[in-house]
Formats: structure tokens, C-alpha cells, sequence
């Protein structure tokens, strides 16, 4: 459902982003993407959601070319920034509608979808309000239910949790768990490794722009014995994850 085909990023400095990052995540797979800082993951997420064109290869998402055809791939997938500081001029509502426009979210469908996970945000009593008031933790909320609202069955989200209080996080998890079930795709990027073990099927680390490991928690484990995740991030990367 999302697929990552030797994709290869340089800059005009001659720097190398990310070099043949290949990876398939398949339909009911929760797939953590982990790395330090400067690693490549957001330039790879970047170039899956089609902001970022890469020097070679190509992403497929949901069996739609991010090059050929952009709008069908984009229409099927959601997708969660980095950054919620967008559009803070408008009202979370304005926000919603304005994206589920984009997305040709019927009125009576976006209303109740807009409804139902507002209530499950606790933000249903802010969309009336400018995001320009929002906390840090509000507007990422907010991200986050506009990337749900069209309901697409691929999910590609940067550091989704970041800024989320425990309730909204716990809210995500467990969506994201619902997601899949339902036989959908999730990867997320995270620099938290206890999350990756709660919730991934498999986990996929890169490090200086190339994919250092992938598996499961049980392979990864297996191949490098007696060591925990956290041991396991430091002597691939070389990096404590707390400094990533």
C-alpha cells in the first residue's frame, strides 16, 4: 500500500539526503520509521507525500505513482506534518471544511466525521476559535483530524505524537491500531522507542539517509541478542535516541 522505490535525494549543495531507500508497507502493517535527527526520515516521508521530488525512484501509494499521477495517490493517503503551524489565521472549522474540500468530502459525511473526532480530540469546543490561539498540542489535534477526515487507507504521518497530551496520544495509538485492523496501512516516524515497540509490526531504522535494519521487534532482537530496542537504535545509529 505504500512503497518507497530507491529513493535517492540530493541537494544542490552535492549533499545526499537519503540514498536507494527502499521499503513496502503492506495492507494491516503499522510500520515505525526511526532514526536521529538528520537521518533522512522526514526528506523520505517528504518525498512518499509528494511535496518533495526525489533526485531518482519513486513512491507508489496504493498502487499510484507520486510522479505520474499525484492527485490519485494523494487522494489516498493521509498525511501528518511535522510543522501544525498552518493556516493559523483561520478558525479549526474553516480549516476542516477548507481541507475536506479539497478532499470532495461530501457535506453530510465531513460533518459527522468532523463531529466524531473532534469529540475523540476533545477540541469540539474550540473549532469556533481562530488556530492562531491554539496551543502547540491543539493545532497538531487539529492536523490530525483534517489528515482523517477524507478517510483514506494509507497513513503516512511525521512525529505524529509530538505536542499531544497522553489522552490524545492514547486516542491516536489506538486508531492507529484500528486502522490497520481494518486491513489499512500506517507509517509514522517517531524518535519515542517505546511507542515503536507498543505499536509497530515491523520498524524500520535509517541512519545517514540509508536504511541501517528493518523487521520486526522479534527479528531485530534475534540478530542482535540480549540488547533492548533502545541498544539496538545506539549501535546502528551510533546516536543515543535522546539526543536524535
Amino acid at each position: 500500500m505504500i512503497e518507497a522505490r530507491s529513493l535517492t535525494m540530493i541537494y544542490g549543495n552535492g549533499k545526499k539526503a537519503t540514498d536507494d531507500i527502499s521499503f513496502n508497507i503492506k495492507a494491516g502493517e503499522i510500520v515505525g520509521f526511526a532514526g536521529p535527527n538528520g537521518a533522512g526520515k522526514t526528506t523520505v516521508i517528504k518525498m512518499l507525500a509528494g511535496i518533495l521530488k526525489p533526485t531518482s525512484g519513486t513512491a507508489v501509494i496504493n498502487g499510484f505513482d507520486i510522479n505520474k499521477d499525484p492527485v490519485k495517490a494523494k487522494m489516498s493517503f493521509a498525511y501528518i506534518a511535522d510543522n501544525p503551524d498552518i493556516l493559523i489565521q483561520l478558525t479549526g472549522l474553516e480549516y476542516l471544511n477548507f481541507i475536506a474540500d479539497m478532499y470532495e468530502v461530501k457535506e453530510e459525511v465531513r460533518k459527522e466525521k468532523i463531529k466524531t473526532l473532534s469529540e475523540r480530540f476533545g477540541m469540539s469546543d474550540v473549532l469556533n476559535t481562530q488556530m492562531r490561539e491554539y496551543s502547540h498540542g491543539m493545532r497538531q489535534k487539529l492536523m490530525v483530524i483534517s489528515a482523517l477526515i477524507h478517510d483514506p487507507p494509507a497513513w503516512i504521518l511525521d512525529e505524529p505524537m509530538t505536542g499531544l497530551d497522553p489522552s490524545a496520544a492514547f486516542e491516536l495509538k489506538q486508531m492507529m491500531r484500528e486502522h490497520a485492523k481494518e486491513g489499512n496501512a500506517v507509517l509514522f516516524s517517531t524518535h519515542v522507542l517505546e511507542v515503536a515497540e507498543q505499536l509497530c509490526d515491523r520498524i524500520i531504522i535509517i541512519n545517514n539517509g540509508k536504511v541501517v535494519s528493518e523487521g520486526t521487534l522479534e527479528y531485530l532482537k534475534l540478530t542482535n541478542p540480549g540488547m533492548t530496542l533502545e541498544e539496538i537504535f545506539v549501535k546502528l545509529t551510533g546516536k543515543p535516541e535522546n539526543e536524535a
